[in-house]
């Protein structure tokens, strides 16, 4: 009797608990929007070591930021990281650490990083060294680069490498780099800003009104100068940057959403009661989200859509679509510092053995608001809470509700698998070897569709034409000797990628890659409030040092800065003659603007 009557207070400790457990449960099925207990996707049990293995380690997650090719002319080159061959470049391909262009005669390149704008004058060659969350590293072999940085966090890493130098640039503002043929001079324009250049065991700061040449390699001649009158390029970028500050977008969107300068053009902004602020695209009868373009493969993230239309980027890996009354319309998410990029916020339709009438293929739609997305790629449940919610409202319980019951064979219900038309299905062919989706779609009876598994990851495996992308072969191509070209640098890149065929014959990447499994139930990791950069969260990557013994090919470090009094003496003299020859203020060109219009600030009138 004794020994039940000490047992008695754990049984009520037990009932109170699984009660409250109970009422939690409840509570959280009854926060869930009305409707929107779609995107569920069920699970069966599985191994919880191999779980956390896979998908518990920050050090896997993909960077949050990609670069975009946004706008080009004349013959404008691109070669995948790792790869041999040169193809045309195309526009709206994300572009990341390992990635190359090549803006040849007669040629100008635009690309962006979020708010950032890198322009490409001819016959120009850029390497992406490294491009993650807190790191640009750029190698600029040859030719001239403007670089429009408005935006820089504590602790961000803005660096270009040319063959003589490392200029890290220290703060935002608009930058010129001009690297000759042979390699053995750069000159650094500051209109706005300050950078850091270091080279030949020396180290100068070059500020806004300076132009720097640095001739030499293993010593650095330095001279400077007043910034020269503007060229043709120089105001190429000028005009670009003027179209970016004055868009009406800014007040609906974070500016570090790469491609939001795109939209003001291209569509209208309107309110739906549901949703908030939505962005609706000028586009013809019968179109829907993912149709209009093709896929590519792109490492770290595996499938990853590239939309037709030039404003087609940050619709696309940013926000949700839906489908209200009878138009389709982008709901961008709550409004944060940086939002985290992914390859293509949709579900895909097929797979597991699953074939069409018609045969092999696959079908995707776009995800709805507050519908959660589980990237097929390797991640860490911190980076998952992240990616939607800086994309969708949704809070951490209902993306962890989703993430631990993450298995693709079971169906739910997902609000754009039936409406507006939204299932888009095509061949394996036309999916695999990155062929415009519109000219190819295949056309399957809608009750077969419905009968058809929902998955998160397409079970599509790539080949070399899916990591070329669509691409032509290219006419043109950089010099061998401008390719391989080194260049200085202060910090060791990530390694270069190896080619597609290798990692296929290291079975790198050799099947698709795991599905989330479940989790047993426990806090998660928490995300980002708005208005900071989830970015910061992730564990930043090491700085790459040593792969098998060797650091980066294409990479030298930069000599240790060495103190030099009478070199010392010698800028100081140059410093002065410059400021002595500076225009008065009356006679100096009116000041660039520094930013653009943020959100929900009040633009000046026109």
């Amino acid at each position: 009797m004794k020994d039940r009557l000490k047992l008695l207070p754990a049984a009520i400790a037990l009932t109170g608990s699984l009660l409250l457990a109970t009422g939690t449960a409840r509570m959280r099925a009854q926060d869930q929007p009305s409707g929107q207990v779609q995107g569920q996707i069920q699970s069966q049990p599985a191994d919880q070591s191999q779980n956390d293995a896979q998908n518990q380690d920050p050090a896997q997650d993909p960077p949050g930021r990609v670069a975009r090719l946004d706008y080009s002319t004349g013959s404008v080159s691109f070669q995948p990281g790792g790869e041999g061959d040169w193809v045309t470049a195309v526009e709206n391909r994300p572009l990341t650490t390992g990635d190359n262009l090549w803006a040849d005669q007669n040629s100008r390149a635009e690309v962006q990083i979020g708010s950032t704008s890198i322009r490409l004058n001819l016959e120009t060659s850029l390497t992406f060294l490294d491009l993650d969350d807190r790191t640009t590293q750029l190698k600029l072999s040859q030719g001239t680069l403007i670089l429009r940085v408005r935006h820089l966090d504590d602790g961000d890493s803005f660096e270009v490498d040319t063959p003589n130098l490392a200029f890290a640039l220290q703060s935002p503002g608009e930058y010129r780099v001009d690297v000759n043929a042979n390699g053995d001079q750069t000159v650094t324009t500051v209109w706005q800003g300050r950078g850091q250049v270091t080279g030949g065991g020396s180290s100068y700061t070059v500020i806004a009104g300076q132009q720097a040449t640095f001739n030499g390699t293993d010593q650095l001649d330095h001279q400077i100068a007043q910034v020269p009158a503007s060229d043709d390029f120089d105001n190429f970028a000028f005009d670009r940057d003027k179209r970016e500050d004055h868009t009406d977008t800014a007040n609906y969107i974070s500016t570090e959403m790469t491609g939001y300068s795109d939209l003001d053009e291209n569509g209208s902004w309107s309110y739906e009661a549901d949703y908030g602020p939505v962005w609706t695209p000028t586009v013809a009868a019968g179109w829907a989200p993912y149709r209009f373009g093709h896929w590519v493969f792109v490492e770290p993230w595996g499938w990853t859509w590239v939309e037709a239309e030039p404003w087609g980027f940050a619709p696309f890996h940013y926000g949700r679509w839906a489908f209200a009354g009878s138009r389709w319309c982008w709901v961008p998410g709550p409004v944060v510092v940086r939002p985290i990029y992914s390859p293509a916020f949709v579900a895909f339709v097929g797979g597991g053995g699953f074939n069409f009438s018609f045969g092999a293929g696959v079908g995707w739609f776009p995800l709805g608001p507050r519908e959660v997305f589980v990237p097929g790629y390797r991640t860490s449940r911190g980076y998952v809470n992240n990616l939607n919610i800086t994309n969708t409202r949704v809070n951490v319980t209902q993306v962890t509700n989703i993430y631990n019951s993450g298995n693709p064979a079971n169906r739910m219900t997902f609000v754009n698998e039936r409406a507006g038309n939204g299932v888009t299905v095509v061949s394996r062919d036309t999916f695999v070897n990155a062929r415009p989706v519109d000219r190819n779609l295949a056309h399957v009876d809608a009750r077969e569709i419905a009968s058809a598994p929902v998955i998160h990851e397409s079970p599509v495996q790539p080949t070399r034409a899916s990591v070329l992308g669509a691409g032509s072969p290219a006419r043109v191509k950089p010099p061998d000797a401008v390719v391989n070209r080194r260049v200085v640098a202060t910090r060791n890149p990530t390694p270069p990628r190896s080619s597609f065929d290798q990692r296929q014959a290291g079975n790198l990447r050799s099947e698709a890659p795991p599905t989330p499994q479940p989790q047993p139930n426990r806090p998660a990791e928490p995300a980002e409030r708005p208005g900071q950069s989830p970015g910061a969260r992730n564990v930043p990557r090491p700085p790459a040092t040593i792969e098998n013994g060797q650091a980066h090919p294409l990479v030298r470090p930069a000599p240790p800065v060495e103190e030099r009094p009478q070199q010392q003496r010698q800028e100081q003299e140059k410093f002065q003659t410059w400021q002595r020859q500076r225009p008065t203020p009356a006679s100096q060109p009116a000041a660039r603007e520094s930013r653009p219009p943020q959100p929900h600030e009040e633009k000046p009138r026109k």
